[in-house]
C-alpha cells in the first residue's frame, strides 16, 4: 500500500449552541489553521472530502455552503458523505491510495445545535418501516442496550458514572472541549435518570463545531512535517439497521473492524498507546475499550466526545486527536474509533503509527 498519512490537525471549540455564525464562517478559521500547521495553501490541494447532515441543518444539501470556506472556484476535486466525517477521511484515504495525487483535506462540521427537536432528527437514522414511525426518544435504543449490559454484568451504574467523571476531569485540559470539571461520582449517581439506567451526565452534549485533518501522501507527508501520523489501517463495518435483530452486549462490527485494519497495519488495538473512542453515551467505553482490549492504553486523554459532540464532526475528531498525539511526539501508536447510526451500528477503526 501506498503510505498516506496526517500531517495536520485542527479543530474549534465545541460551543452549545453558536448562533452567530454560519456553516462556512465556522470552518473557515479552522480550515486556514490546517493548512498553516501544513505549511500548504488551497492550491496544493488535490482532493477534499467531507461529512456533514441535512438533518441537522434541515434543507437539502446544506453543505454546498461549506464550500464557501474551502474555495470552489476554480473547480476542485470534491466529495461529500452524508455522515460523519470520519468516513470522509476513509474515502480521502482511499483516493490517495490510488495515486491521484498527493494531498487531501478532511473536514466536518457539526451542528447539533440546531434542530429544535432532536427526538425527530434522530429518528430519522432508524428503520423507516417499523421502527422510525414509533419516534422514540433519542437516547431510548442506547438506554436499551446500556440496561443490556448492565443486566448482563459488563456494567454497573456506577463505573457510568466513574466514566463521565474522569472524562469531565480530563477535559479541564482541553481548549475545546464544551463541558469540564470536577464531578464526583457520587453526585453524579445522585441525578435523575433521563431514560433508565442513563442520566443526563451519560449522553455526551450536542454541540457546534468544525475539524479539519490534512492527509499527505510519501515524502511529501514528510516534507510537510517532521513526524505523520501514518495511518497504517483502517476499515469500517455496519451491523443490522434493526436493533432487535442484534444482540446489544456485543459489537462486532467493531470486532471485525479492528481485526481488518490490524491484518492491513501489521500491528493490532491492543499494542496503541492511546485510543481516542467516539463514546456518544458513558457506557459505550467500557464495552469498546473491552472489545478492543485496549485497556491498558490511555482512553480519551482530553475527555472523549463526553464533553462536547459536535454531530457529524465527532468521529473525526477522535482520528485527529489521535494523530496529534502522534505528531506531537506523546505516542508511537495510536487507536481512533468512530461510529454512526443507533447503538454502536456502523463502525470505523483507524491504526496510525508514527516514525522510530
Amino acid at each position: 500500500m501506498r503510505e498516506v498519512g496526517i500531517v495536520a490537525f485542527a479543530q474549534s471549540p465545541c460551543t452549545a449552541a453558536d448562533r452567530r455564525h454560519d456553516m462556512a464562517e465556522i470552518l473557515l478559521p479552522v480550515i486556514r489553521s490546517a493548512l498553516d500547521s501544513a505549511r500548504i495553501t488551497r492550491d496544493d490541494v488535490d482532493f477534499f472530502a467531507s461529512g456533514s447532515h441535512d438533518f441537522f441543518e434541515g434543507r437539502t444539501f446544506a453543505y454546498i455552503e461549506s464550500l464557501d470556506a474551502v474555495g470552489a472556484w476554480p473547480p476542485i476535486s470534491e466529495s461529500h458523505v452524508e455522515m460523519d466525517a470520519a468516513w470522509a477521511l476513509y474515502e480521502a484515504w482511499s483516493w490517495l491510495q490510488l495515486g491521484e495525487g498527493d494531498i487531501a483535506v478532511v473536514y466536518g462540521i457539526g451542528r447539533g445545535s440546531l434542530p429544535q427537536d432532536l427526538d425527530q432528527v434522530m429518528a430519522a437514522q432508524l428503520d423507516p418501516y417499523f421502527l422510525a414511525p414509533l419516534r422514540p426518544h433519542r437516547d431510548a435504543i442506547a438506554a436499551l442496550q446500556a440496561a443490556a449490559l448492565i443486566e448482563a454484568g459488563a456494567v454497573s451504574e456506577r463505573q457510568l458514572a466513574e466514566v463521565v467523571s474522569r472524562s469531565l476531569r480530563s477535559a479541564t485540559e482541553n481548549p475545546a472541549a464544551q463541558i469540564s470539571g470536577e464531578y464526583p461520582v457520587d453526585q453524579l449517581l445522585d441525578a435523575p435518570y433521563i431514560a433508565s439506567p442513563l442520566r443526563a451526565h451519560d449522553v455526551a452534549p450536542a454541540g457546534d463545531a468544525a475539524a479539519v485533518v490534512v492527509l499527505a501522501a510519501g515524502d511529501t507527508a514528510r516534507r510537510l512535517t517532521h513526524r505523520p501520523a501514518w495511518v497504517r489501517g483502517a476499515d469500517h463495518r455496519m451491523d443490522s439497521h434493526y436493533p432487535g435483530t442484534r444482540d446489544l452486549t456485543r459489537v462486532d462490527t467493531v470486532a471485525a473492524a479492528a481485526a481488518k485494519a490490524a491484518e492491513l497495519a501489521g500491528f493490532g488495538a491492543a499494542a496503541v498507546d492511546i485510543a481516542e473512542l467516539h463514546c456518544e453515551y458513558s457506557y459505550q467505553e467500557p464495552l469498546l475499550a473491552a472489545t478492543l482490549e485496549v485497556n491498558s492504553a490511555r482512553i480519551n486523554p482530553g475527555g472523549g466526545p463526553l464533553a462536547g459532540r459536535p454531530a457529524t464532526a465527532t468521529g473525526l475528531i477522535r482520528i485527529g486527536e489521535a494523530a496529534q498525539h502522534i505528531l506531537a511526539g506523546r505516542a508511537d501508536r495510536t487507536l481512533a474509533h468512530a461510529t454512526n447510526g443507533p447503538a454502536l451500528q456502523q463502525n470505523l477503526i483507524c491504526l496510525m503509527e508514527g516514525d522510530r
